[in-house]
């Protein structure tokens, strides 16, 4: 509820703010000055007399596609009184209330009175015009199918191989487990968190956000009828990122969800249990683990990519041979591997019971370095002494369950009761304080799942962030509707992908459990259509009708 509370704040100073701005305006056009501050109801009347489609109002307030519609509402409005020129319109959209202003109290208004022949929908309109309608049509109908419906993503690594493949475009289906309110509304439509790499290459902590960080909603989840299920491929917001703390704008990542709250999970070297059963792996989930290859001779590269596909590998030459450290392979490609003369031994490499999985970083300090420990890539919690191969057992914290905190579980729940949960957590003397308050119980708020990726020992996944809440999850990949191999690079590997693409990928659905899954070309074809060719497809409506 609070979501709606501050949403239609907003809407209210958004409506004072036209109002003040445009409200002689208004009494000129022969209205009451008043209804210049009427939500909806002030630019239904912009569209009325400048003859545009009415229906369009409905947009004018969304969250990311409001700002788009906003501001082609107010350069209608301006070219009615004969502000048209290119300095107008760049007023107009980067000034809006105040530009309006200036024109609302201005002495000299001209009332445009004629319609206007340019009517994007008129038969006499212009190819400028007409261009610049369907471009607009196309940016609107994108964004809010972007926003509120499915959206675009891509795969830059390889965390998810072979089941997913790095240079994969997917659609994510935002309604799979109710839909999630933009928390950001005031943002630069397509883009996620940052605009560009303008800073130092690779950290975008110095790079200009695409959104207004001050405009913001809380979280709010509307229409859920399902929750996450075990073994569902799902994209997430990454919930340790340090650059956004919106939510909605971390960086999305696909993982697959092994476990759900309440459930017990268990990796027992390099095998996943769940409430104390093995995993299920369903028709199209490829596990892959680590593998070093040792031969006799180099390897024919080109023959493995072909055979296989590309694979991450490191190469190194020895007194012996050569050393191929393989980041992912199946079992299948493994065994295929194993057939091969040349290859003298193939061992999947693993971790030893009882070792923690910790890593370090150094930390320039004035003229020394320090070292400390890289909570990002370590193992989650980090008191414990886990590893990728060895993780657990853990209960996946659920809605309404009591934990018990003291300094051996704290690590466990502390980014849960601080970050996802915003309370404050002090610990003094060797006790615990919660909101100011002494204690050692702690009631969870949300429910929590556990994220892995498909390529065990090249993810950084649940066993290295924790636990994700559901907050964080924004829905299920639904299409892949475009595959480019090479299109990202990977720095670990000694080989690259060669750039091509992968038309057998393009346009099949994800997350269905099928081994073999059919192409659904013709929905791409019926996207280009209307985006690109509504305007004739509207024109030849009318020509029917008439």
């Amino acid at each position: 509820m609070n979501y709606f509370l501050i949403y239609t704040g907003y809407v209210l100073i958004l409506s004072l703010l036209m109002g003040v701005s445009s409200w002689r305006l208004y009494k000129i056009m022969g209205y009451h000055p008043l209804i210049s501050c009427i939500p909806f109801y002030n630019y239904y009347i912009i569209q009325k007399e400048t003859q545009h489609p009415k229906w369009w109002v409905i947009l004018a307030y969304l969250p990311v596609v409001g700002p788009i519609m906003l501001s082609v509402f107010h350069l209608y409005l301006m070219k009615k009184f004969g502000k048209e020129g290119l300095k107008d319109q760049i007023l107009t959209v980067l000034l809006p209330f105040i530009y309006i202003g200036i024109v609302n109290y201005s002495k000299n208004k001209i009332l445009q009175e004629s319609p206007s022949d340019e009517d994007i929908f008129s038969e006499n309109s212009t190819k400028k015009d007409s261009f610049a309608g369907s471009l607009t049509f196309a940016v609107v109908f994108a964004t809010v199918i972007h926003v509120f419906v499915a959206q675009p993503f891509g795969i830059p690594t390889g965390s998810m191989e072979n089941t997913m493949l790095v240079g994969d475009f997917l659609f994510v289906n935002k309604w799979s487990y109710g839909y999630r309110l933009p928390m950001r509304p005031l943002s630069i439509p397509f883009l996620q968190g940052t605009i560009m790499d303008t800073g130092k290459k690779g950290n975008p902590k110095d790079d200009p956000k695409s959104y207004i960080e001050s405009v913001k909603l809380p979280y709010e989840r509307i229409f859920q009828f399902q929750k996450p299920k075990r073994n569902e491929l799902a994209v997430i917001n990454y919930p340790r990122d340090s650059v956004h703390k919106a939510i909605d704008r971390m960086d999305p990542y696909v993982k697959r969800n092994v476990a759900v709250a309440g459930d017990i999970f268990e990796i027992r070297n390099g095998k996943f249990f769940i409430n104390g059963k093995s995993e299920h792996t369903i028709g199209d989930q490829f596990l892959q683990h680590s593998f070093t290859v040792r031969t006799s001779a180099p390897m024919n590269i080109s023959s493995l990519y072909k055979a296989y596909g590309y694979l991450p590998l490191n190469e190194v030459q020895t007194n012996s041979g050569f050393t191929y450290t393989f980041q992912g392979l199946t079992e299948k490609v493994a065994s295929d591997l194993r057939k091969d003369d040349n290859i003298q031994s193939i061992l999947q490499n693993s971790w030893p019971k009882d070792s923690a999985a910790v890593a370090y970083q150094l930390n320039a300090d004035h003229s020394a370095y320090t070292k400390s420990i890289d909570t990002s890539q370590s193992i989650f919690p980090i008191n414990k002494k886990w590893n990728p191969h060895w993780y657990g057992p853990v209960r996946i914290p659920k809605k309404n369950d009591i934990v018990t905190l003291n300094q051996e579980s704290l690590p466990m729940y502390e980014w849960i009761i601080k970050e996802y949960e915003h309370n404050s957590l002090e610990r003094k003397n060797g006790k615990i304080f919660i909101n100011g308050k002494e204690t050692t119980r702690y009631t969870i708020q949300q429910d929590y799942y556990m994220m892995i990726g498909d390529n065990r020992d090249a993810s950084l996944d649940g066993r290295f962030f924790g636990f994700v809440p559901e907050e964080n999850i924004i829905g299920k990949p639904i299409l892949t509707w475009l595959s480019i191999q090479g299109l990202f690079k990977n720095d670990s590997s000694t080989y690259q992908a060669p750039l091509k693409i992968r038309w057998d990928r393009m346009f099949k659905l994800a997350n269905t459990g099928e081994t073999n899954k059919t192409s659904y070309w013709w929905v791409g074809v019926i996207i280009l259509v209307v985006l690109f060719g509504w305007e004739n497809i509207i024109r030849l409506i009318k020509k029917i009708r008439s």
